[in-house]
């Protein structure tokens, strides 16, 4: 089989990966339009289950992205002066130029042909048996077609931005302070001995109020630096440079959906498919499972319509939940005011319970309490699993009744 993949982030580097390790004859090309080694953010965070995953797909790569890959336990917020430690699941962290690295230098070992500084126009794809595109949320194959796929994006309220620091957190930490305009928050966690990634978040009021949407680059990074500066410990703040100069890159998230994921022989993956809000660390996972399952289900259906189907199928079923926790994630930082008034233990619980159903319909303490006796009891749990779908249902319902949906 000819297999063209547009875009050399993880999820086509993998792809080419698991088709050389199943069938060395398979004629296997990416093409990245950018130069090897260029990437953007800092650090892809993963968690345990993907690691193993990894090692069953491709073990050589595996080891190597473990070995390069740091790892935590502890989850800590601060909020203003106050901080609340918790033990967690075990994360992981590692650089994204790594990860890449480490994906590339396999695909080569294995014979995949790597084509960098090459961009693909969407008007005039290779000739191949499949072509996969792998080229992110921007995806150019599928903005060429966006209504046959049903391409659908929905803009998040908040504002946010992506940052490295210098500073290596030994967890994962939130960081939330509270200025005349709102309450702005970070996430960080390490990636490597080099430093750590920072998302920066806020409500689009404190974003002007702060004149965040009008600084320029220095004077933004110096603002957030003062507010995170307990946390930086002194560190500094940086952005990739565009070259462009001006202001920072703060933008709303986009949520973007499918309704079908292939058409003929070009089939869609990991970004260019589906996005899932940052504050649910899920994106690159998304992605190498995208890749997994496309690989599978090659190697399961001889005919390409077929396998294609089933890759659909398959993702889109362990996708559901994914996108559901991202969903609540992300409204529980809209409304964040609604939590922080709580004590930082209680806080930090809520915190982990963000993708919730059930919590945006529940005054904050009451949910708090429901849960910890949850924990307890197996009939308060089988009734918040099943009283939050219905809540969300009824809320969605009501919401086309009065937009006429």
């Amino acid at each position: 089989m000819k297999v063209v993949c547009v875009g050399g982030g993880p999820a086509g580097l993998y792809l080419s990966i698991l088709l050389k390790r199943d069938d060395p004859g398979h004629d296997v090309t990416v093409y990245e339009r950018d130069p090897e080694g260029a990437t953007y953010g800092w650090g892809v965070t993963y968690w345990r289950p993907l690691l193993d995953r990894l090692h069953v797909h491709d073990p050589e790569s595996a080891r190597a992205v473990e070995r390069h890959s740091v790892t935590w336990r502890d989850g800590v917020a601060h909020v203003g002066e106050v901080t609340a430690r918790h033990r967690g699941d075990t994360g992981h962290g590692i650089g994204r130029h790594r990860l890449l690295e480490i994906l590339a230098d396999r695909a080569r070992a294995l014979g995949v042909r790597l084509e960098y500084g090459h961009e693909v126009t969407a008007a005039r794809l290779p000739a191949a048996d499949l072509v996969v595109a792998a080229d992110g949320a921007g995806s150019a194959p599928r903005t060429r077609h966006f209504q046959h796929f049903g391409t659908g994006i929905r803009a998040g309220r908040n504002r946010y931005l992506w940052l490295g620091t210098t500073k290596v957190f030994d967890a994962f930490t939130f960081a939330f302070a509270e200025t005349d305009h709102g309450w702005i928050w970070a996430y960080g966690y390490a990636y490597g001995p080099e430093g750590s990634t920072c998302v920066v978040e806020c409500a689009p009021e404190t974003w002007t109020g702060l004149g965040l949407d009008g600084a320029d680059e220095g004077e933004g990074l110096v603002l957030l630096e003062k507010l995170f500066a307990d946390v930086l410990d002194g560190h500094s703040l940086m952005t990739r440079p565009s070259g462009r100069g001006g202001a920072l890159p703060w933008q709303p998230f986009r949520t973007l959906t499918n309704r079908v994921w292939s058409r003929g022989n070009l089939v869609l993956l990991g970004d260019a498919a589906h996005t899932t809000h940052y504050s649910v660390g899920a994106g690159t996972t998304l992605a190498l499972e995208d890749a997994m399952s496309l690989a599978a289900a090659l190697r399961t259906y001889p005919a390409v319509p077929d396998a294609l189907a089933r890759y659909e199928s398959q993702r889109r079923a362990a996708l559901l939940p994914v996108q559901s926790a991202a969903r609540y994630s992300a409204r529980f930082y809209e409304n964040l005011p609604r939590y922080l008034s709580l004590p930082p233990d209680d806080f930090f619980a809520l915190l982990g319970q963000r993708h919730s159903p059930l919590l945006p319909y529940l005054p904050p303490r009451l949910y708090h309490r429901l849960d910890r006796a949850a924990g307890r009891l197996d009939s308060l749990r089988r009734a918040k699993r099943w009283l939050g779908p219905k809540l969300a249902r009824t809320a969605q319902t009501r919401a086309l009744t009065r937009t006429g949906g």
